[in-house]
């Protein structure tokens, strides 16, 4: 279907097929939230010194610390420019097979990538102990296996940059460090996280959005197709859930798309499997006071290409944008049944469908043992096959009957009411009957009846 002939994805103008969606709803948890929720608080990365102390100095380990420092600054401007001719003198003569050689693809991979920043930084945690005799084997004054992290953004989509683990081992020799492995220590758990660079060449697509908020989709030239069809969308998708979240969020998707499974796990954790998964939203750490997040990025699954339609694709960008605008005000444990069902409500709004179409589980659960009378629990979002596919489908329906019951904005302000962490049950009640004015259990059977009436 080329570009003309397909219809606006804010308002779709035709019914859905019913066998598109069999390859949304056949990918069970199709679209999901990965919450790495932890607060962002610069205050923590300062050491505790007590008022009026004056700092303690280690001459030795501030110039262990100033010399590792300089080598990293140099490792990153040579990535970051593609300079691969200055990479061989940054690498010790008995550096771990294939490490500079995987450099130099990755300075080439990434060189069309529009970073913001690419930096290492020395982190504050303890350093990971290395045996004494790996400096006699590496001929080195001093070995060190310090805490490193790449910080790095991308140029217009990110408020903040984004911090990823190095596992480093440095050697000096003289008054020169000198870079070993980033396969971090034997016996350490550190690990190094991998980007789409890592991986092979980068195919990148910029969409410029209102008031210049760029986005951009990414990924590697064997997903062109995908990276093309998913730039086309992402401006139309950034408006629709600004059109239902409001203003308040950046209005700017970094969208990533992953040419294997090995990439996807990378990129978004070993959790996932993407081979039964179509998009992941990520992030790291919010910062409260100004309340944005690092880190955020929509991952596609290298199955997603082949699995979804148009609708249904547009569908899973929406509700994965969704969660991105949502979460700067959402923390770790809050409902699922609000964060995923809203999310699911913004995704297929607009959409004309009928009810059994977009929830074939719950309208045979209906048919089966009769309609919903209690809401979702966080355990069967996670407890895959039918038992997913119904609380999703059962979260999307909720949200839903309450848009059309209480309005949209109503909707959203539960959403932002619920979403501020764990409710206890009473809690629960008083919170929804301070937002829509009836208690759960009303709202429950009043949703109940009308699940049964849309699939009457």
């Amino acid at each position: 279907m080329s570009a003309e002939d397909r219809p606006s994805p804010v308002t779709p103008r035709r019914r859905v097929r019913r066998w598109e969606w069999a390859g949304l709803v056949g990918l069970g948890v199709a679209v999901s939230l990965v919450l790495t929720l932890s607060a962002f608080d610069h205050a923590d990365d300062e050491p505790d010194v007590p008022a009026g102390a004056a700092p303690v100095v280690n001459p030795y380990e501030d110039a262990r610390r100033a010399g590792a420092q300089a080598l990293l600054d140099e490792w990153a401007a040579a990535v970051r420019t593609g300079n691969t001719d200055a990479l061989p003198a940054l690498f010790d003569p008995r550096a771990d097979p294939g490490f500079l050689e995987s450099e130099i693809r990755r300075a080439n991979n990434a060189a069309g990538v529009p970073f913001g920043e690419f930096a290492y930084d020395i982190g504050a945690e303890p350093e990971t102990p290395v045996a004494s005799a790996t400096a006699d084997e590496l001929g080195a004054s001093d070995v060190w296996a310090p805490t490193v992290y790449l910080r790095y953004s991308i140029a217009g989509a990110d408020a903040q940059s984004t911090r990823k683990p190095v596992a480093l081992l440095l050697a000096r020799h003289g008054d020169e460090w000198k870079l070993v492995s980033d396969t971090g220590v034997p016996g350490s758990d550190r690990e190094t996280w991998r980007g789409p660079w890592d991986f092979g060449p980068v195919t990148v697509r910029r969409v410029d959005g209102e008031e210049g908020r760029p986005s951009f989709v990414l990924g590697p030239a064997t997903q062109a197709q995908m990276i093309d069809l998913l730039a086309s969308e992402v401006g139309d998708a950034v408006t629709h859930v600004t059109d239902v979240w409001g203003e308040d969020w950046s209005r700017r998707a970094v969208v990533m798309v992953a040419g294997s499974q090995e990439e996807f796990s990378s990129l978004v954790g070993s959790d996932h499997s993407g081979t039964d998964i179509a998009a992941v939203a990520v992030s790291d750490a919010v910062d409260r006071r100004s309340r944005t997040a690092s880190g955020q990025r929509i991952v596609f699954s290298p199955e997603a290409a082949g699995r979804l339609t148009y609708l249904t694709r547009v569908s899973v960008l929406r509700h994965e944008l969704t969660h991105v605008a949502a979460r700067p005000v959402t923390e770790d444990g809050s409902p699922m049944w609000m964060l995923e069902g809203y999310a699911d409500y913004v995704g297929y709004r607009g959409i004309e469908a009928q009810f059994g179409q977009l929830a074939p589980t719950l309208a045979a659960e209906v048919a089966k043992s009769g309609p919903p009378s209690s809401l979702p629990v966080d355990r069967d979002f996670r407890g895959g096959g039918d038992t997913a596919r119904l609380a999703y489908e059962s979260s999307w329906s909720l949200a839903t009957f309450i848009a059309a019951q209480y309005g949209e904005d109503r909707l959203g302000a539960l959403y932002r009411d619920l979403a501020r962490g764990p409710v206890p049950e009473a809690e629960l009640d008083r919170r929804i009957r301070g937002v829509l004015g009836v208690g759960t259990d009303d709202l429950v059977h009043a949703w109940g009846v009308w699940v049964k009436e849309q699939l009457s």
